[in-house]
């Protein structure tokens, strides 16, 4: 008896696609307040200008967000900047001033954050595991540093929302050598819902603060509630609606 292979070949190749996406998956790794480290990498005034990838307004403050997920869980920061005397410029003065005892490590040239031992030693002094990073530009101050922290053994967590770079198709590029290089390219909501873990744990009550300013769609949501709380009636037909 002859078998057509043929006929069998897209039922093979389904059976190794799934095979080799089963045998290869990363498993999930939580992210932990007690082994953070907060990285501000390049976010200067003068790079800004290179972002096209994001509305303005919104990187802005999704910079200034990146930046306070710190500050909301008491994690360590360390900063640094590329030829801040030049084009590229210095930090936001917003950041700078939250942190003015976090180290800042100006580098003179060096692309490739890693590739400063400064850099390197301010890292691995704050004896963390785990590194949840943003800069700019995403394929280059963000990928390069993420890659080489992952050599390094660290976890990475790269803040989608603060990296920016020229176009969209740069961006995704430089997202996707992420991954394969097992870097959790997540949001800023994903990274601090982590670091929460519960919305009944200690950090919840501030965190609405922090939303209303940074993700004002939920921060919204609570005063609403809150309104709804306080000064809410029904009005004639809402009593008809499933709840």
């Amino acid at each position: 008896m002859k078998f057509n292979v043929g006929l069998f070949a897209p039922t093979l190749l389904l059976f190794h696609a799934v095979l080799a996406t089963t045998s290869n998956k990363t498993p999930y790794e939580r992210l932990n307040r007690e082994d953070a480290l907060l990285l501000v990498v390049d976010m200067q005034v003068g790079l800004f200008l290179i972002v096209r990838d994001l509305e303005p307004v919104l990187f802005k403050t999704s910079l200034i967000a990146h930046a306070r997920i710190a500050e909301q869980f008491n994690l360590p920061v360390v900063m640094t900047t590329s030829a801040q005397e030049g084009p590229n410029g210095h930090l936001p003065r917003e950041i700078l001033d939250m942190y003015p005892n976090a180290p800042l490590i100006p580098r003179g040239g060096e692309v490739n954050a890693w590739d400063n031992a400064d850099f390197r030693a301010a890292v691995r002094s704050q004896n963390k595991t785990q590194i949840i990073l943003g800069g700019i530009l995403t394929d280059v101050c963000t990928a390069f540093l993420a890659q080489s922290l992952r050599d390094e053994g660290y976890s990475v967590w790269a803040n989608a929302e603060a990296s920016g770079t020229s176009t969209p198709m740069v961006r995704d590029l430089a997202n996707d050598i992420m991954r394969t290089a097992g870097v959790h390219v997540t949001s800023l909501f994903g990274i601090v819902g982590e670091l929460m873990r519960d919305w009944r744990g200690p950090y919840s009550g501030d965190l609405l603060t922090y939303f209303d300013d940074y993700f004002p769609t939920l921060g919204v949501l609570a005063r609403f509630h809150r309104t709804a709380i306080e000064n809410g009636t029904i009005v004639p037909g809402e009593g008809a609606l499933p709840v």
